[in-house]
């Protein structure tokens, strides 16, 4: 098993010492990656099955990400948005054609999901409504605006009063949704897969209701794609599984494949026309660092086959984790490379941390549920690797928990 050394405690101590703690103290100090492997400054390795959080695309340190950020650094870093560059033009097109957009829909390139999302709240204004409808279980970021839209009582109470105008209403529920929709709601914002809630799918036919609902009362349907995007399930987005077609989605996370950027895609050009000259910014939104990086990744997942990867991929590990039989494990859900091992024990965060003694990155996402969003690069062998290893996991983890039976 690895053990935090000394020195690395030392490390440790110093973030502490230094950090405003909204974070915690983290569980590792990484040094470096390759491929699906990231090692800690101690050099232990570990398969990284969380992959920052579905950012890391292409894994770390791919040669097509590092050539196009390092070409583009060495040409332009930032240049206003009093101009732009040929790299920011290509990646909203590039970003346009995989979401399958209509003519005279656009882009507005942000730094990170939350900005992203607060660009939609911002877009659901210019309809002239104020209504926001959000599911229970939703997470959209931690802005202002944004942790209106999200449902976790801990993450909003120390910072109310929030956004006026927003509903929740329980996720799935196709009946709650259509009573919650009325004339003064602007936007629907839903998830097609609620990954902070612990990779909840939306049943299937939910979003093509939620479509019809919305259209017919003159609302907005934005679709949060922050994490289930950009090849994550399989599809460049979740919804394109379902055939429907939004009014606008938020996207981030593995867009740059590490490279902070975020954005808001507007499909069509009533809603693309609702944001206007002066009404909204970003002093680095779309700067060509970003887009380069976003433009190798769209490029990298198309080369390399990483969609029908991921469903393969994915596919291969339910089936395994399935055939393990262990008592510890209840199903695995989720669609593509984001999935949740569902525990029949509310022990993910000990599951977690023997996850990491065994040398794997996973996240405790729910109390019985954990969360595996790797790099679209893994391979089969190095699922392999962590399915053989899950039955000492659990039996470690449920040895230091002595509810557990």
């Amino acid at each position: 098993m690895n053990t935090v050394s000394p020195d690395q405690q030392a490390l440790l101590e110093r973030y502490r010492a230094s950090h405003i703690g909204v974070f915690g103290m983290p569980g590792l100090v990484l040094s470096h990656g390759e491929g699906a492997y990231v090692w800690d400054v101690d050099g232990n390795r570990y398969l990284d099955l969380l992959g920052g959080i579905a950012v890391n695309a292409l894994g770390h340190g791919h040669p097509e990400l590092v050539a196009a950020v390092s070409t583009q650094a060495g040409a332009a870093l930032h240049v206003s948005n009093f101009f732009t560059t040929p790299t920011q033009i290509e990646a909203a097109e590039s970003l346009l054609r995989i979401a399958q957009a209509p003519q005279g829909s656009g882009v507005f390139f942000a730094n990170s999901g939350s900005e992203a999302v607060e660009t939609a709240i911002k877009l659901s204004r210019r309809t002239g409504r104020t209504g926001i409808v959000a599911a229970g279980g939703a997470f959209h970021g931690r802005t202002t605006g944004a942790v209106s839209l999200t449902h976790k009582e801990a993450y909003r109470a120390p910072f109310e009063p929030l956004l006026p105008g927003v509903t929740h209403v329980a996720p799935g529920d196709i009946d709650a949704l259509r009573a919650a929709v009325g004339p003064e709601t602007a936007m629907v914002l839903l998830e097609p897969i609620q990954g902070e809630a612990g990779v909840v799918p939306t049943p299937p036919g939910y979003l093509a209701q939620a479509r019809e609902i919305t259209r017919e009362a003159g609302a907005l349907l934005v679709l949060d794609e922050i994490q289930t995007g950009v090849g994550r399930t399989g599809a460049w987005f979740a919804h394109q599984l379902e055939g429907v077609t939004p009014d606008a989605m938020t996207v981030a996370k593995g867009l740059g494949g590490g490279v902070p950027i975020g954005g808001l895609v507007t499909f069509g050009p009533e809603v693309t026309g609702l944001l206007t000259a002066g009404q909204h910014g970003s002093t680095f939104g779309g700067n060509p660092l970003a887009c380069s990086a976003a433009l190798a990744v769209i490029a990298t997942i198309e080369s390399e086959g990483l969609l029908e990867h991921a469903v393969q991929a994915g596919q291969f590990l339910v089936e395994r984790v399935t055939s393990l039989g262990h008592p510890l494990i209840a199903g695995v859900r989720g669609a593509g490379l984001l999935r949740a091992i569902r525990l029949t024990e509310p022990i993910a965060p000990a599951v977690a941390a023997s996850c990491r003694a065994h040398g794997f990155i996973v996240n405790p996402v729910a109390p019985d549920a954990l969360r595996l969003a790797p790099p679209l690069i893994i391979t089969t062998d190095q699922l392999a690797t962590f399915v053989d290893a899950l039955p000492a996991i659990l039996d470690a983890a449920a040895e230091q928990t002595p509810e557990t039976p």
